[in-house]
């Protein structure tokens, strides 16, 4: 079926090559979009809340009009190359590999106890303040940061890639879900600049996340096996709630219940300490191996959803 072939083309580039630096990549221009826009909507002294609405609907309509676009220009020139185009923006939408390098970088770099190079890194990945965190709480926030990405970089543009599949528009479902994605990393911060501006992105990917990330948190927990799935589903039904965020405290807890290591707590935000609920119990040390073990989850969580959808596709579609 020409559905499992593209599915599994774009899901071995992404494993083999990742993020392409040297060609174009989407995101980076919906990031650019999204800069325009919200740059064109502060200057026009509009009301930021209504400008925020209007932020999404202009991002989400250009990019489905665009993908569109560019797939019915594809498709004169030949099918095939609108297949290969497909492949090539499918792969594009998946961050499996991108995740497994920064967090080996990481994971490198604390075994060689350079913590200085560590908090840089570490820095590239979360929003919270890292010039004074120590190699427990690096180690804690990048297994945060892989186990909630997870969902949105790896699960979710799949689930969407599928529900595209089913209505014959996977580019597309899969790229309004990375522009909501994207809108949200930019513009969804509770916080004086972006409160308003960013209040309708920021529920709109609470939205689209809320199915991705409770069948990812399961898959994560069956992709788990070789560690401690009885704590893992223990833990996620527990503390699954544990988080600002209706969605990111899912696969968190799926990790930290897997592991038997506590995450969350207190954080350091543009210097004003910030406290967490945490998830999980602190039944062990968080030590520097558990980052691979978080990796190691994300990918046969991948493959088991991988083989889960193929089936649908298959024998129900």
């Amino acid at each position: 079926m020409t559905e499992v072939f593209i599915l599994l083309s774009a899901i071995i580039l992404d494993f083999l090559f990742g993020d392409p630096y040297n060609i174009p990549h989407p995101i980076i221009y919906i990031g650019k979009l999204i800069s325009y826009v919200e740059e064109r909507i502060r200057k026009s002294n509009t009301d930021l809340k209504k400008g925020g609405a209007l932020l999404l609907i202009l991002v989400l309509s250009t990019v489905f009009i665009s993908i569109s676009l560019i797939l019915f220009l594809a498709n004169i020139i030949h099918p095939i190359f609108k297949t290969l185009i497909t492949i090539y923006l499918l792969y594009t939408s998946l961050a499996a590999k991108c995740l497994k390098d920064e967090g080996i970088k990481i994971y490198k770099v604390l075994k060689e106890k350079d913590m200085k190079k560590a908090r840089i890194l570490i820095s590239y990945l979360v929003g919270r303040d890292t010039e004074k965190l120590e190699e427990d709480e690096i180690t804690r926030a990048t297994i945060e940061t892989i186990a909630e990405n997870t969902i949105d970089g790896v699960l979710a543009p799949i689930f969407y890639i599928f529900i595209g599949f089913l209505l014959g528009m996977p580019v597309q479902f899969v790229f309004l879900y990375k522009a909501i994605n994207t809108l949200d990393s930019m513009v969804g911060y509770i916080n004086e600049k972006y409160k308003d501006i960013g209040y309708f992105s920021a529920k709109v990917d609470d939205l689209v996340n809320f199915i991705p990330a409770r069948i990812g948190a399961v898959f994560m927990i069956l992709g788990g096996f070789k560690y401690d799935m009885k704590n893992g589903f223990k833990i996620l039904i527990r503390d699954r709630l544990n988080h600002k965020s209706p969605n990111a405290a899912y696969p968190e807890s799926a990790v930290a219940g897997l592991l038997n290591i506590q995450i969350g707590g207190e954080n350091i935000y543009f210097g004003e300490k910030i406290y967490k609920p945490t998830i999980g119990d602190k039944n062990r040390k968080i030590i520097i191996e558990d980052i691979k073990r978080t990796i190691n989850i994300m990918y046969i969580s991948e493959i088991l959803f991988v083989v889960f959808i193929i089936f649908i596709l298959l024998y129900i579609v």
